[in-house]
């Protein structure tokens, strides 16, 4: 099934968008779009959050990264600060989506 984006009045699709994707191009009411985009961001965050890798085929894959202290400083004043470690998500495109982008 091919999904066409026919305009985008911003540069982000929004989950609003894409809920009104489902209801024109597939036939699903309002509130089920809506529930049915709610619910996969929620799984995949829900995923992330709970250590696991998100691997959406064709797509990418969402991992946790935990980054080590670092000295940093301030940008102002240049007075050295400490960075703690952190948890950051990361995003790594498929090579079937890098394809598509390269055209």
């Amino acid at each position: 099934m091919d999904f066409m984006v026919e305009s985008l009045e911003t540069p982000a699709l929004t989950k609003a968008q894409l809920a009104d994707m489902l209801f024109d191009q597939i036939g699903l009411n309002k509130r089920e779009s809506k529930d049915m985009i709610d619910a996969f961001f929620e799984l995949i965050a829900k995923s992330v959050v709970a250590g696991q890798d998100v691997k959406i085929s064709g797509f990418g894959n969402f991992q946790i990264r935990t980054k080590a202290p670092r000295p940093g400083r301030n940008p102002r004043t240049g007075e050295p600060i400490p960075i703690d470690s952190r948890r950051v998500v990361t995003f790594h495109a498929s090579h079937k989506l890098k394809d598509q982008i390269q055209g």
